[in-house]
């Protein structure tokens, strides 16, 4: 006989129920079906399984969808990495379509986009270039860039504005792979939010450090602009920022809110391999709290902002570019 006081339980007085009747999460009916060799694009959306990340993917194009459908703002955060991972032609082919009404950067989205423009290729070997102390000092890189900025705040415009005219006027060899010169030759505002010491431009000796605060400013008080038309259906994305653009969101929102106007109902999305502490607070949960949806997709931009793409093109009413 066993010496502890305390017995194992009875289970005599347990109850039961029966399977069917309990409300399930996952049913067949949710479940993927295989690809086929051969099949479409569209065949294997429809094939992915209806949960979790799979269900938050097409929910997230769905909103985006009837933002578009309603003239909503559809405004796209992204970080360096996003052009890093060759996804330029995918966000341009999402302006011509009308899933794109505006683009946030952060300072390196403005470099690698602009190093993209005029070579074709970007992103330095750090860990090699930082040993000789060359980390960063692409002449081109820096002088152009930070011409731009300075010419473009003394006629009153923001860092985004004035890096496409820069572009669009120098006519650089791979423009048609910028989203800076793109989105400029297509009215679709881009707004470029820096810090400070952040960015390898700010060590150039042209740098302008009264017009890089000037044109980054204005280009906060545009995006906060944007953000203000998100209520009642706008929708903000966040790709591959886990510090700036999350902080610039938020301190937007709070600005609008402050002034009196309505900013509810909106679908904010946080993509990126990593869900970071500051872009699960201040995108995907503040900003929402109290009416609208923050969506998480955590995966790779290179898998996750194609895929995205791909569901947007297939709940189009078409597939041609908008005209």
């Amino acid at each position: 006989m066993s010496k502890y006081r305390v017995r194992p339980y009875d289970l005599g007085a347990i109850k039961t129920y029966p399977l069917k009747s309990r409300p399930s999460k996952v049913a067949v009916d949710l479940f993927g079906r295989p690809h086929e060799k051969g099949g479409t694009v569209s065949e294997f959306l429809q094939g992915l399984p209806g949960l979790l990340a799979s269900r938050n993917l097409k929910e997230l194009a769905c909103a985006i969808i009837n933002a578009r459908n309603e003239g909503k703002p559809i405004i796209w955060g992204m970080g360096g990495h996003v052009i890093k991972t060759g996804l330029s032609p995918v966000i341009i082919d999402l302006m011509d379509r009308g899933l794109i009404t505006s683009l946030a950067f952060n300072g390196s989205c403005l470099i690698h986009d602009y190093e993209i423009a005029l070579i074709g290729s970007t992103s330095e070997d750090v860990e090699v270039q930082l040993q000789t102390g060359a980390f960063g000092m692409a002449e081109e890189t820096g002088r152009g860039i930070n011409q731009a900025i300075r010419d473009g705040v003394a006629e009153g415009l923001g860092i985004g504005e004035s890096l496409g005219r820069y572009l669009a006027d120098s006519k650089p060899a791979f423009g048609r792979y910028s989203l800076l010169l793109q989105a400029y030759l297509r009215s679709i505002p881009v707004t470029v939010h820096v810090t400070i010491g952040a960015d390898i431009i700010h060590n150039h000796p042209t740098i302008s450090p009264a017009a890089v605060g000037e044109g980054s400013h204005r280009d906060f008080l545009l995006l906060a602009g944007l953000v203000a038309e998100l209520n009642a259906g706008g929708v903000y994305l966040n790709c591959g920022s886990a510090v700036t653009l999350p902080e610039v969101f938020l301190k937007c929102v709070t600005l609008v809110r402050n002034s009196g106007r309505q900013l509810e109902d909106f679908t904010t999305a946080n993509l990126d391999f990593i869900q970071h502490y500051r872009p699960t607070e201040n995108v995907i949960k503040r900003p929402v709290k109290n009416g609208g949806r923050g969506i998480a997709i955590t995966g790779h931009h290179e898998i996750m902002i194609p895929l995205l793409a791909a569901w947007l093109v297939e709940l189009s009413p078409d597939t041609t570019h908008d005209e």
